[in-house]
């Protein structure tokens, strides 16, 4: 890892005129804070609070600590990546632990916490989090779940200082935040704009669910996000009540993995929340319930297992979708190495199973797709979840095949084939996990821990795992795994829920007859018995000859040239142990499709893949691949088409094979290309159901003045796609374009160049690209004052609007790309204050750029945010008066600071593993000036000017009028609404119009 440091070390400054650059002023040092000993650590041989009733080996990294007011804590050092730190502060309460009157306060309670606190004034917590480098949401965010909630921060470059100080503001907000009556009214906005946001047909069929499956139990009736009613009936007072009686040490876990000394961390812990005491009384954990069956319930034939509460949920622009679910009680276990054993048994049933469900959907099945999994939900049930989406309107039949192969594994017992098979894929992905430990972040590891303490279960090291995985093996046979999948059916009552656009397609009484009969066993998706190597495989073509060797020029990169015109770029280095990314770039991207063709390029992205290579479909490569880690992600840029994996060192050489093999010998199966197609039309009502939706559906065609290539497939457009059509379009794409290989990671490097020589450089030489279809760039819409209006189908309280203006592309522009996104980025922080703090309408505006690096121009500047019909007009008149006023006049050195302090942070961080430096160099083999560009990037995104970003303002938005979109419900009119101002914007009032208008 030291040579990453280096080589960001070394990347030299942005070149500024001296005019532009702002002074600097000398700073006293801060003094170093008094950090006391820990005297809460439990002693060495003391069972950890966290293992108690385990015989699971203590993962030894941890120090665990118990302080005399009852708060846990747990620290240790982590250096990935380096400088940072991952805090994690867990409060055992939830929305489980709410009274009716309360639904929606532990919710309402950690945006609070945000709001003002102790040493943090109101709304001043994101600013504050920013100038320590932490990017809000990603670095500082927190969640609530029926159990619990959580707070997390991620403080990069961090010092004692710095580690004092996060420290102190984060106490602050969970000891001492300020619940007052204006605080709630302040932050109820945003709660509400949220809960509209996650509002429409995906909120009522997860409202129909929770109710279905739990029904009799408190999670039934306990959504997190709340109620209307409860929460504008909020008030500090009950607000404050609420959090007297969770927010207590006793009912508080720490958790701080990073880049420190454990000792110093611990003592921290100890100086901030050592003399914390609960107020009043504690709050007493409510019983969560236990699935029970209804009295007198019917019972599926041949089992004794009750039929419960099933519900058809109707939504005209939903998919079909089928779930059933076997529920048992949840138990607080003894985390023991038996009970893990069990547990592993399970999946392996699990996965047994799926590949049996897959095999049947790939054949051209009655079902898209199929899965099973088991699941400890919110500490209420252990339940065992089949979903499947039907592909037509007979509901009936796809439950009949899903039951039908369930039924198999239940009667009969799997082939000891079927189960080495996922055992291997188990045992290799234990194995990465083990190669990977030294580079797995802080913060995974400290979620990991928070995690555990939710579900009352231990942690275990990756090593711990495999030995535990590798030690049962004698369990792996196929009568016990018969008695684990039988026990993952087993239960005390099964419930359902049917999704169907169609009304009077399903009813209570037709799917508890349909859960009543009999499954008849199917043991046709069995997996067949011959297994296959790689070393059966014929070769690619006759082995290439390397023409050049030498140094990239940056790093050890090398440049491999072959006679074929293939080139390639290798990174051979230990900085991830065991991990290799492999990347290979080709052809045209978007740019090979037309108005015709089109409707091929997404169909590709689902298909192409699947269809095979060779004399292999895709269930034979996924034999294949069994014991391997391999991967095989397909994707479409700007200008080039992309396979991408993250592999091991052991197999590397056959991840090249498989990704030389799909450009030199494709095979083109007509089932995935049906399957894909059928995928599509399913999907195609779903994007009418919010405006988030169909923005995901239209903004970026219209974005790109309607260009056929970026279009959303319509079941019009659909119907024309076959299987001859899909092989006619991709044959000539995959054999055309100059071919890129990138290889970072650990791996042979001698042994590797070989294999790049019989695989990719015993390719056919590619045939060139047609200028015409190089020279095709993106455009945008004419300029226009008018918004342009879509409309949803969605509740009639959502909307959404998007402001965007023309930008640029290219490599020779990329500083000023990089730049930008600095200006991006303080207009982000003003449009999330406008909308989000002050007036409340929206719960989390973005403003993006889009720079594409491989064509010449198409990038786009896009400001979006979802929110009620009547501030339409708000967020246009705010995005006109924020892009007016950066080009007007420039910001702050504050505002600047708060942007290029996370941003120089998170290029830090990412620059500690191969996928950054491969993702800069991409292209680099063809274009030099890649290299050159990559030593300023640094600098690019950390050093600027008030006057550059006012340049760069006056550059984008004071030329011409942007698009303006908007998307309303159905039957609405847009609102008219205030024209853009110089000012600040009257916020108050829409504020209380939207607690007024929510839910109309």
């Amino acid at each position: 890892m030291k040579k990453f440091v280096r080589a960001l070390a070394a990347f030299s400054l942005i070149a500024v005129p001296a005019t532009l650059v702002a002074p600097a002023f000398a700073q006293e040092a801060p003094a170093e804070p008094e950090i006391p000993a820990p005297q809460a650590l439990q002693p060495e041989g003391e069972v950890p609070w966290l293992y108690e009733g385990s015989n699971v080996p203590v993962d030894e990294e941890w120090y665990w600590g118990v302080m005399d007011n009852g708060l846990r804590y747990a620290v240790r050092r982590n250096g990935v990546p380096p400088r940072q730190i991952a805090i994690r502060v867990r409060v055992d309460a939830g929305s489980l632990h709410e009274t009716d009157s309360e639904q929606g306060f532990a919710h309402l309670l950690e945006h609070l916490l945000f709001r003002e606190s102790k040493y943090l004034g109101q709304a001043e917590a994101i600013a504050a989090w920013q100038r320590l480098g932490a990017t809000f949401g990603a670095d500082a965010n927190a969640e609530t779940s029926p159990t619990h909630t959580a707070y997390k921060l991620d403080i990069p470059d961090i010092n004692r200082a710095k580690l004092d100080e996060s420290f102190k503001l984060l106490s602050g907000m969970i000891r001492e935040p300020v619940l007052n009556d204006a605080n709630v009214g302040a932050e109820l906005p945003i709660v509400l704009a949220e809960k509209r946001e996650r509002g429409g047909a995906a909120e009522r069929v997860g409202d129909i669910t929770r109710r279905t499956f739990f029904a009799g139990q408190r999670l039934a009736t306990r959504n997190p996000i709340g109620t209307v009613e409860t929460l504008e009936a909020a008030r500090g007072d009950a607000v404050q009540a609420f959090y007297d009686r969770w927010y207590r040490p006793e009912k508080t876990v720490i958790v701080v993995a990073g880049d420190a000394d454990p000792l110093v961390l611990a003592g921290l812990v100890e100086k901030w929340f050592g003399d914390w005491e609960g107020t009043g009384n504690p709050g007493i954990a409510p019983d969560f319930g236990d699935p029970l069956p209804p009295e007198g319930a019917p019972v599926t034939a041949g089992t004794d297992l009750p039929i419960g509460e099933v519900s058809a949920a109707i939504e005209a622009d939903l998919a079909r979708t089928f779930t059933y679910a076997i529920m048992r009680p949840w138990r607080k276990v003894d985390d023991t190495i038996v009970y893990n054993e069990g547990r592993l048994l399970d999946a392996l049933a699990q996965s047994i199973i799926n590949r049996r469900l897959e095999t049947r959907a790939r054949a051209g099945g009655s079902y898209l797709f199929a899965q099973v999994q088991q699941d400890y939900v919110s500490r209420s049930s252990d339940a065992t979840f089949v979903s499947f989406r039907p592909l037509t309107e007979d509901w009936r039949a796809a439950l009949a095949d899903v039951r039908g192969v369930i039924a198999d594994a239940i009667e009969n017992p799997p082939t000891q084939e079927e189960i080495d098979r996922e055992a291997a894929e188990f045992d290799v992905a234990f194995v990465n996990s083990v190669e990977q430990a030294p580079v797995q972040a802080g913060r995974d590891l400290a979620d990991n821990l928070v995690n555990a303490v939710d579900i009352r279960e231990t942690v275990a090291s990756p090593q711990v795992v495999l030995d535990v995985f590798r030690g049962m093996r004698a369990r792996m046979n196929p009568e016990e795994i018969q008695e684990r999948t039988r026990g993952l059916f087993s239960g005390n009552v099964v419930r359902s829920v049917y999704v169907t656009p169609a009304i009077g397609e399903a009813d209570e009484s037709a799917l508890q007859l349909a859960l009543a009969s009999e499954a008849l066993v199917d043991s046709g998706a069995r997996l067949a018995a011959e297994s296959i190597s790689f070393d059966e495989l014929p070769p690619i073509g006759e082995p290439g000859a390397v023409t050049e060797i030498g140094p990239l020029g940056i790093l050890e990169v090398e440049q491999v040239n072959f006679d074929n015109g293939v080139r390639a770029l290798l990174w051979s280095n230990d900085a991830e142990p065991g991990r290799v990314t492999v990347k290979v770039r080709f052809g045209a991207g978007y740019r090979a499709f037309d108005q015709d063709s089109a409707v091929y390029a997404p169909i590709g992205q689902m298909a192409l893949v699947g269809s095979g290579l060779g004399e292999l479909g895709q269930n034979e490569i996924d034999r294949l691949a069994t014991g391997r880690k391999l991967g095989f992600d397909f994707g479409i840029d700007d200008a080039v088409f992309t396979f991408t994996a993250q592999t091991r060192s052991d197999d590397v050489a056959d991840q090249l094979y498989l990704f030389a093999a799909k450009l030199g010998m494709p095979r083109w199966d007509a089932d995935p290309v049906i399957r894909a197609k059928a995928a599509a039309e399913l999907a195609y009502n779903t994007y009418s159901t919010s405006p988030g939706a169909v923005l995901n559906r239209d903004l970026e065609y219209i974005s790109t003045d309607s260009d056929p290539r970026f279009a959303t497939p319509t079941p019009e457009m659909l119907e024309q796609v076959t299987p001859e059509g899909f092989r006619e379009v991709w044959e000539p794409l995959l054999q055309q374009g100059q071919i890129e290989v990138l290889v970072f990671g650990e791996f042979d490097r001698d042994a590797i160049i070989e294999k790049l020589r019989v695989t990719f450089g015993a390719l056919p030489e590619r045939a060139p690209i047609a200028p015409e279809v190089a020279a095709r760039v993106p455009g945008f819409p004419d300029a226009s004052n008018a918004p342009r209006v879509l409309t949803h189908r969605g509740d009639d309280n959502q909307a959404a609007a998007v402001v965007a203006w023309p930008s640029g592309g290219g490599m020779a522009s990329i500083r000023e790309a990089r730049q930008l996104e600095i200006l991006i980025q303080v207009f982000n922080n003003r449009m999330l204050d406008a909308l989000r703090e002050q007036a409340g309408a929206s719960y989390s505006p973005q403003v993006f750029s889009d720079w594409p690096t491989d064509i010449s121009g198409g990038g786009r500047i896009v400001a979006l945010a979802q929110l009620e019909p009547d501030f339409v007009p708000v967020f246009f008149a705010e995005a006109d008066r924020i892009a007016s006023d950066l080009a007007a006049s420039p910001p702050s050195a504050d505002e600047i600071n708060r942007v290029t302090e996370p941003l120089s942070q998170r290029i830090r961080r990412a620059s500690t593993g191969n996928q950054f430096w491969l993702y800069n160099l991409e292209g680099a083999s063809r274009d030099p000036s890649r290299v050159e560009l990559l030593r300023s990037l640094l600098s690019d995104y950390s050093q600027t000017t008030p006057q550059i970003m006012q340049f760069l303002a006056d550059r984008y938005f004071a030329n011409g009028a942007p698009l303006k979109l908007a998307v309303i419900p159905e039957g609405q009119e847009l609102a008219e609404g205030p024209a853009p101002v110089q000012g600040p914007v009257d916020t108050a009032a829409p504020a209380v119009r939207a607690v007024q208008t929510f839910g109309r």
